[in-house]
Order: structure tokens, then C-alpha cells, then sequence
């Protein structure tokens, strides 16, 4: 059996660079262990697999798995699976019904694509084991139940410089650790770690995102922010709140077309 594939580099201007999703359209569902196979030979931090959804509500069902297990949101494969669709069927806008995270779209943009995540709020808290764990003393802690959370710093060079305890923060569960502080050349800048979720540092995270958006449009006091993710690849978005809703502009490029050989 062959599979349609697509390794698509997401949240990025060149090749090489944003986080790298492989987008697998599929005819009907395969099994849970055969995706989550798939998804390891994959080894990107996300694999996305989309089939035409029935029910109506959306063009296409989308679900995502890293190397280790399903994730209830992933912001960058849903805008790779945006890109590649679009590209391969046309069109200016593809919706995507989700199992967790309600109804997704991706729409043709002036700076590529826009991406609407659902807003993630968080609340001032504190956890002093993953601070610990983390090695630098932030400013602030904004946790949310939904295991996504807020490190505050206050400089660029202290987010690039956080050489954390990746086994330790593992063993907390799969959280996201979304290290934040006001960049030098963009209004915000990030680095975010999930070693819990098989992902020690992801190199740019879409649902970091969602939750970013609504931490910082809070404490900037207007809709909209330039963000850089400031890992080895690196990755560029813009970050507008509308409503409950975050709307993430960013580029993608294909790299990889072609056919995964299921035996």
C-alpha cells in the first residue's frame, strides 16, 4: 500500500528551518497502532493524518501523533496539513474537524497562511519542582489545566541560555514548558520543551502559541505580536487574538513529496 506523503517545513521563510511535520492524506482510517507506527518511522515531532470528513462539519478529519503517542493539539501540522492541501487541491481555505480540539481552518494569507487555534488562557500559579528543573528562576508561572505553562523571563538571553533538566521535566508529565520573554529583533521571544511528549525542545510549537497569544496580548495590552522561537531551527509567526479564538500567520515550504510504502 502506498500512502500519499509530504514532509512539509512548517512556521518557516527558507528550507530547513520552522518545525517539520510529515502530512499523510489517507482514504480511511487506519488502525491506532499502525499510525502511531508510522508516525516513529516519521520521527518528526508530529505526523498528521487527515481523511474526508463525512459528518459534513469540516472538509477533513485531522489527528496528529509524535513518535510516542496522540496529541490532543498540534498548531504546526495543522498549518503543514493546511499547506499541503491547498497546494495539492487548491483553494484559499481547508477546515479540519478534530477529536479534541473542536474545528480547525487554515486560510490563504498576505504572509502565507493564517492557522485559528482555540485561545488558551492561563492564570499566575506556581510550581516550584519545574522550576527547579528548568535551572533559571523566572518572574512569573501562568499554568493551565490543560498542562500548557507560562516561564516568564526577563530577557532573550536568558531564554536561549536555559539548559533545563529534559529526564527530570519528563518524569512531571506531558506538559508543555513555554519559556517567554520580550525578544530583541520581535515583540516576544520562546523556546518550549516537552519531553514528556517525546519532543525534549520542539523547534517551533503552534499550541505554545495559543496560549502565548492570550499571555502576552494580556500583558502588551493590544491584539497582536511578532513571536520568534528561538530553537535550532528557529520559527517565525505572527499572533493575533480574535475573540477565543489565536490566529497564527506564518510561511510553509514543502521539502518532500512523495509516497510512504506500507507493507
Amino acid at each position: 500500500m502506498k500512502l500519499p506523503y509530504f514532509h512539509v517545513d512548517a512556521f518557516a521563510e527558507r528550507p530547513f528551518t520552522g518545525n517539520q511535520a510529515a502530512v499523510m492524506p489517507l482514504e480511511r482510517w487506519l488502525d491506532d497502532a499502525t499510525l502511531l507506527a508510522i508516525a516513529e518511522e516519521n520521527n518528526f515531532a508530529e505526523t498528521a493524518f487527515v481523511v474526508r470528513d463525512a459528518s459534513g462539519e469540516a472538509d477533513w478529519e485531522l489527528r496528529w501523533f509524535t513518535p510516542t503517542e496522540e496529541v490532543r493539539l498540534c498548531g504546526h501540522a495543522t498549518l503543514a496539513s493546511g499547506h499541503a492541501l491547498l497546494m495539492r487541491d487548491g483553494g484559499d481555505k481547508v477546515t479540519f474537524r478534530t477529536r479534541r480540539a473542536g474545528l480547525l481552518a487554515v486560510t490563504r494569507g498576505a504572509a502565507g497562511y493564517e492557522l485559528a487555534l482555540p485561545l488558551i488562557p492561563t492564570e499566575p500559579d506556581a510550581w516550584a519542582q519545574a522550576v527547579d528543573l528548568l535551572r533559571a528562576q523566572p518572574q512569573d508561572v501562568w499554568l493551565s489545566p490543560d498542562r500548557y505553562g507560562i516561564y516568564l523571563f526577563e530577557t532573550e538571553e536568558q531564554v536561549r541560555a536555559l539548559d533545563p533538566d529534559l529526564r527530570g521535566l519528563a518524569a512531571l508529565g506531558n506538559d508543555q514548558f513555554i519559556c517567554t520573554a520580550p525578544g530583541m529583533e520581535t515583540d516576544v521571544v520562546s523556546r518550549v520543551f516537552v519531553p514528556g511528549g517525546g519532543v525534549d525542545e520542539d523547534s517551533f510549537t503552534g499550541s505554545a502559541h495559543a496560549a502565548l497569544t492570550y499571555f502576552w496580548t494580556e500583558r502588551l495590552g493590544r491584539d497582536s505580536f511578532t513571536a520568534f522561537q528561538a530553537s535550532k531551527r528557529g520559527g517565525h509567526a505572527v499572533c493575533r487574538r480574535d475573540g477565543d479564538r489565536a490566529i497564527l500567520s506564518g510561511s510553509c515550504i514543502t521539502v518532500v513529496e512523495g509516497s510512504f510504502v506500507l507493507p
